[in-house]
């Protein structure tokens, strides 16, 4: 088989396998299939890479991006790890600015890269390891001090629709055409809402009849509308308690799943152990969504969930103990 050079690592986002978790599905005795988009094929090991390439060049095809101008980003790591891959070959300067709450693994990817690092401190007792929507106000604070005394632009993922389309133009094409059109359910942990509005708008074009779940830490389901009795979960890239999520105005969920910390640990586990898949946190709390939904109310469907991000990044944090 032939296959072309790739010009640069640029070449490399996207096209992620999707995998049959049938081992997990036969093991746990459920009724079903879940399929995974495994998103740690990425150069920068998530899905975020994908948003990053898609909002810087929007930017630059706009003239809001100009050449050599300093990119600037909030972020819990991976789309940090994005746009420091982007902006090194595109020839920009990248700075990040991150809770101190993240894994420092992240913070180390982005510096290899040729990222400028700015750690950012909790909010008073918020425990380590864990970002809270306090904490990313705080962080949000300072990358807006900074974009202004910088004159950077602001590569922002809450804000800019190449987050969502990044999903709608590529991942959510992909999925349909490796499942060849064979999906029941799609269900997403949420953290800016731009892989769920992205994947969604796609499916349902194709299929009107998916039925599409959002999934949130239990502790912090504000776009359940339930009340938040522990801000500072496990869960880390999303469940920020933040109730009016751009990219998902006028979206339709079909259903809100709640996962608990030690759901998402022990799938997460799981997905190592007995399909060798080596995620994170957040691919944990997909696949128990979705295990949740076989075991109920979609017994029988085809699932797909995505996993963002690898394992690699939660080495230092009690993930793998």
């Amino acid at each position: 088989m032939k296959t072309r050079i790739a010009d640069s690592a640029l070449d490399l986002i996207g096209n992620t396998p999707l995998v049959d978790l049938k081992r997990i599905v036969s093991n746990s005795g459920l009724d079903g299939q879940i399929l995974a988009k495994v998103e740690y094929f990425n150069p920068g090991f998530s899905k975020k890479d994908r948003i990053a390439l898609q909002m810087l060049e929007d930017a630059e095809k706009s003239g809001l991006l100009k050449p050599d101008q300093t990119v600037i980003e909030l972020t819990s790591g991976n789309t940090g790890t994005g746009l420091a891959i982007v902006c090194a070959i595109k020839g920009h300067p990248f700075v990040a600015v991150m809770s101190k709450g993240n894994t420092e693994e992240r913070a180390r990817m982005m510096r290899a890269y040729g990222a400028e690092v700015v750690l950012v401190n909790q909010a008073p007792g918020a425990p380590p390891n864990q970002v809270s929507g306090e904490s990313l106000a705080l962080v949000e604070e300072e990358t807006q001090r900074l974009t202004e005394e910088l004159g950077a632009f602001r590569a922002d993922q809450f804000v800019l629709d190449g987050n969502w389309r990044a999903h709608y133009l590529n991942t959510g094409r992909e999925i349909i055409e490796q499942s060849e059109g064979k999906i029941d359910v799609f269900c997403d942990f949420v953290g800016s809402g731009g892989s769920f509005a992205g994947v969604s708008k796609a499916l349902l074009e194709y299929n009107p009849s998916v039925k599409c779940f959002i999934i949130e830490p239990a502790s912090a389901a504000v776009l359940a509308g339930q009340k938040i009795t522990n801000p500072d979960h496990k869960i880390q890239g999303g469940g920020y308690s933040m109730p009016d999520l751009k990219y998902l105005q006028g979206i339709k969920a079909d259903g809100f799943i709640q996962v608990t910390n030690d759901e998402a640990v022990e799938c997460t586990r799981r997905l190592g152990k007995e399909e060798a898949l080596f995620s994170g946190f957040s691919s944990g709390a997909n696949l128990a969504g979705a295990i949740q939904l076989l075991r109920g109310e979609m017994s029988g469907s085809t699932i797909v969930i995505l996993l963002p991000d690898s394992g690699l990044k939660y080495l230092s944090t009690n993930l793998w103990e």
